[in-house]
């Protein structure tokens, strides 16, 4: 017979040692509180939110953050349908994500259990890999299934099911071997290699652009010596930001639908013809475009693709960059053209007049804050070296993510494919625990903040630095005038609470919180933010701005912003 030991230290020492995780999200509660305590006992951090929602958005954001599983921690039953939504996120961004919840003990099941609910039957159809532990020596290979599942090929989601009963039984401690569970890649096919170089040869002379999505975060070196050996200009979309520089020569986002609309070839890395990238159609694009799509995930090849999969390519994007430009070299393939003088002269004028527009001197003295006014003393204030934003919300995202650059890679979060509200606080406190030497700087709009505003007193607990900076415009979309409504039955839909003192709830939580209404306020309230910061006090600034317009809603990413 062997060392005897409780499961959950089996369990725990496997998450450890053999797979190198150091942190767990989540919510303690029968029967999971002994397992929670016995990650923390084998030296894994854990890390407890309020609510199941945003710990599963954190776990699926550090997964993301680290290239391998992040790791949440739920009951059952309720907790992990609370958790479906990091579920959804994760499979959506296609990021890697290991859930572990807690079951009915086996000897219940059937029977109407505590919080019983088949979670395996109700998980297994749509995960990467569904299982239940056993108590036995084969609980090794179900936890190596798991994370392997959620690690290779396309990143996604694993669940892993813990019976109440094993979580505190006494059984035979597994035994382990420490190696590395790491990523197989794949190199393209030879042919689909030929035949798009052959395309890109012969659109030499023509304009070629290649677009970057949060699929090749993984490949900036590779990518830089691709884009600037051969001259191509380039476009990163949103969460791609930073792959290549933003201050990049051949960086079009200024001038984005101009180079939609005059692109002859387009080479998609790691992106998706989505709403994002309008579905590859006119009038957003040349109709005569030609796509090049390039991903580790085959279905997404043709999607939207005007030319079908006639010029996909299935593989490693690293090693597709490698086997294109070594092919292009052989080809005898010279620099392409670059930005055309319209294209640069477009850049040139949009980058001036949203200079203008980012100038806080144009706004001393107004009568209220806007986007704009915000951003343009803001963009003064945060350093990008040493910065990590995450932004969330409507108009509050979309103008963040033409006035705030950066040149350096997985430095942004956002609503991402999904569009998603009430990310913002998980995946600050996740970018935090990842990066503890940066300043997080979390701008969300106002209703965007009440999603998961509690976890301003995670943040504290675990005294993370963190500054929550809330765009209060009292309203989705915009906010309304309260003296044209009479009765409570005239309510506009998009209408919150005039001025919400969201400061006040953070200071209530244990943070420090500051309400601001002009730009004097804004710097010097988010100069106070750094220092509480370095002393690892969460803090908010609560920036009143103008109501807005009250017009027709629409996706502010389908618009034309340059």
């Amino acid at each position: 017979m062997g060392k005897k030991v409780i499961h959950s230290r089996n369990i725990a020492s496997l998450l450890k040692y053999q797979y190198d995780v150091d942190v767990v999200f989540g919510i303690v509660g029968i029967p999971v509180v002994e397992f929670a305590q016995e990650l923390q006992s084998v030296g894994i951090r854990f890390i407890g939110f309020r609510n199941e929602q945003a710990a599963s958005y954190a776990a699926s954001a550090y997964g993301y953050l680290t290239g391998k599983p992040g790791v949440l921690l739920v009951v059952g039953g309720p907790g992990v349908i609370h958790a479906l939504a990091g579920v959804y996120n994760s499979m959506n961004n296609r990021w890697p994500l290991l859930i572990i919840a807690g079951s009915v003990p086996r000897d219940e099941k059937y029977q109407g259990g505590f919080q019983e609910l088949d979670q395996v039957s109700l998980l297994k159809p749509y995960l990467k890999f569904a299982g239940e532990l056993t108590g036995t020596k084969k609980d090794a290979n179900i936890v190596f299934n798991a994370w392997n599942s959620a690690t290779q090929g396309t990143p996604g989601v694993s669940y892993i099911d813990f019976p109440g009963d094993l979580i505190t039984d006494v059984v035979e401690a597994i035994e382990f071997y420490k190696h590395e569970t790491k990523r197989i890649t794949t190199g393209p096919d030879p042919r689909s290699i030929a035949e798009v170089t052959s395309l890109i040869k012969e659109h030499q002379d023509k304009n070629i652009l290649v677009v970057l999505g949060k699929g090749c975060i993984n490949s900036s070196l590779a990518l830089r010596h691709f884009i600037e050996e051969f001259n191509f200009p380039f476009l990163p979309t949103p969460m791609a930001k930073g792959i290549l520089p933003d201050s990049h020569r051949l960086n079009v986002s200024a001038a984005r639908s101009q180079a939609l609309k005059s692109a002859d070839l387009v080479l998609v890395f790691g992106a998706r013809l989505n709403w994002i990238l309008h579905y590859a159609s006119p009038p957003k694009w040349n109709s005569n475009a030609k796509f090049v799509q390039v991903d580790i995930e085959p279905l997404t090849l043709g999607v939207n693709n005007p030319n079908g999969t006639s010029y996909c390519i299935w593989g490693d994007i690293q090693l597709t960059i490698e086997n294109l430009r070594d092919t292009l070299h052989k080809l005898d393939f010279v620099k392409h053209k670059g930005l055309t003088k319209e294209l640069k002269e477009k850049i040139e004028s949009n980058k001036h007049n949203l200079r203008v527009r980012l100038n806080p001197e144009n706004y001393y003295g107004a009568k209220m804050l806007n986007y704009y006014s915000v951003y343009s003393m803001l963009k003064n204030l945060i350093d990008d070296r040493s910065s990590f934003i995450v932004s969330e919300g409507a108009n509050t995202m979309d103008i963040a993510r033409i006035s705030f650059e950066t040149d350096f890679p997985k430095r942004r979060l956002d609503a991402g494919t999904n569009a998603t509200m009430g990310v913002g606080l998980g995946y600050a406190i996740a970018a935090k625990v990842h990066s503890p030497e940066l300043n997080i700087v979390t701008i969300q709009g106002d209703s965007a903040f009440g999603f998961s505003g509690m976890e301003i007193e995670t943040a504290v607990r675990y005294r993370l630095g963190i500054i929550f900076i809330i765009m209060n415009n009292s309203g989705i979309y915009h906010g309304s005038d309260p003296s044209t409504i009479t009765n409570e039955t005239q309510l506009p839909p998009t209408m919150l609470s005039e001025k919400c003192r969201y400061d006040l709830v953070a200071r209530g939580l244990g943070a420090k919180g500051y309400l601001v209404k002009n730009l004097q306020e804004l710097e010097y309230y988010y100069k106070k933010a750094l220092v509480h910061t370095r002393e690892r006090i969460p803090c908010l600034l609560n920036v009143i701005i103008e109501p807005g317009q009250n017009k027709k809603i629409s996706f502010g990413w389908q618009k034309s912003k340059l």
